[in-house]
């Protein structure tokens, strides 16, 4: 059995040889070949280029154990997690496991699907999508996720399919009685001249014992349709949670996804966009505020595969005592992409000293007709600003709060899910006033 500098993938081939016989025929292949393909590329080290601000060593040293069929999360367990109206649609999955008892699901608009994977396995867009745009290459966790997952969200709008309808997506951890690790896969597909709102939560239930998710998103954005999509991690200190997404757009159509991070041990969010026809836009925008010993990574690649395209990239943390992040961003320009406009900019807040922002954005252009720009900074709370306030009997931690939310909200209030973006103002608003 393979193994990369002392790091054992053994233990999840064994989970993928315990569950082999659970899955589906029409998977197969497709698991067959991501165990082969994780077997051969084991897992990332800090000898990779891509990882080599993000070590993986702590999350392998724990013995996690997949989640049985049997359920245990009760509705008091969640609902502080659950939205104020009622009437939206919310799927919840218990360590990646679909929970119908929790969910609420009531009748759907005409032309849109909200429901799991698994019960969706022979949709044609399933068949035409599933696997093919988060595709393993040399990620390591996408193929570990491709062999492993049993359950996760199908959202489908079909063509013209317009509405302000908002999905929820709840995926709970549930560490209370061993390590817990999940493997969610999701598939977003919004069919030509169709939208979609999609508000994606990462939490975890209170527990001793870690959890390790290690989630993959498939979105497939048809000619002139639209998604929104807003990711909240928000799980335990203690916790892992490895991300990728990947998105596929069609000509004339727009992207709008924010990535915000609030919690968690070690994250890692891996987006990966191919612009691959004339006129996509693309708008990406994450914010990070942590504290303790948090480590978050966020890499973006974004893929101007053909001409007239914009993308727009803003990502900022705010860190605080000894929490560690990390951008990388690649903007890709390949030879025919002419006319394209792309720009990225990384804004990071230290309010410690023991703070460490690694920041590296990047552009990758062949392309001789573009208007591209990146930038860094990073940098402590303004002192002109914190002096102004106090000179006007406003007290130093009543400054830093005010000054930090506002840092922070340029990015919240770019979500248009009105209650996601509500419900997210408060939580950050709390822990930035909370961390004075």
């Amino acid at each position: 059995m393979k193994e990369i500098t002392n790091i054992p993938v053994s233990g999840y081939i064994n989970q993928y040889n315990d569950s082999v016989k659970s899955f589906k025929p029409e998977m197969s292949e497709l698991k067959v070949n991501a165990i082969k393909r994780f077997e051969e590329l084991g897992f990332p080290t800090k000898k990779s280029e891509e990882w080599k601000y993000t070590d993986v060593s702590g999350l392998l040293k724990n013995n996690f154990i997949p989640a049985g069929k049997e359920l245990k999360l009760t509705a008091a367990d969640i609902k502080s997690f659950l939205p104020v109206d009622e009437k939206q649609i919310v799927l919840v999955f218990e360590n990646g496991v679909f929970n119908k008892g929790l969910s609420q699901i009531s009748e759907l608009p005409k032309g849109l699907i909200a429901g799991t994977l698994q019960s969706n396995f022979n949709h044609d867009a399933v068949k035409n999508h599933l696997g093919k745009i988060a595709v393993d290459n040399n990620e390591s966790f996408v193929a570990l996720n491709t062999a492993l997952f049993h359950q996760g969200a199908f959202v489908y709008a079909e063509k013209n399919f317009n509405s302000e309808f908002v999905i929820q997506l709840l995926f709970i951890n549930d560490a209370r009685i061993n390590p817990s690790v999940c493997y969610p896969r999701n598939l977003y597909v919004a069919e030509q001249s169709a939208s979609l709102k999609i508000s994606e939560n990462y939490y975890s239930v209170n527990a001793i014992n870690p959890a390790f998710c290690n989630s993959v998103s498939e979105v497939f954005i048809g000619e002139n349709a639209s998604i929104e999509i807003c990711k909240n991690e928000a799980e335990n200190k203690n916790d892992f949670h490895i991300d990728y997404t990947g998105i596929f757009q069609r000509k004339n159509s727009k992207l709008l996804i924010n990535t915000i991070t609030s919690g968690g041990g070690m994250v890692r969010n891996n987006l990966r966009i191919e612009l691959q026809e004339r006129n996509c836009s693309a708008y990406l925008n994450g914010l990070s505020v942590i504290s303790g010993e948090s480590h978050v990574d966020n890499h973006s690649f974004v893929d101007h595969a053909s001409p007239d395209c914009y993308s727009n990239e803003l990502y900022k943390g705010v860190l605080d005592e000894k929490a560690r992040g990390v951008f990388n961003g690649k903007i890709f320009v390949r030879k025919d992409a002419q006319k394209t406009n792309a720009y990225q900019s990384n804004k990071s807040m230290l309010l410690s000293d023991d703070a460490t922002m690694n920041s590296k954005p990047q552009l990758e252009i062949y392309a001789d007709d573009v208007k591209c720009s990146h930038g860094a900074t990073t940098g402590q709370l303004d002192p002109e600003a914190m002096f102004y306030f106090r000179s006007r009997g406003i007290g130093e931690t009543t400054a830093r709060a005010l000054l930090t939310n506002a840092f922070a909200e340029e990015i919240l209030d770019k979500i248009t899910i009105t209650q996601t973006r509500e419900m997210l103002k408060s939580l950050i608003h709390d822990k930035l006033t909370k961390a004075e």
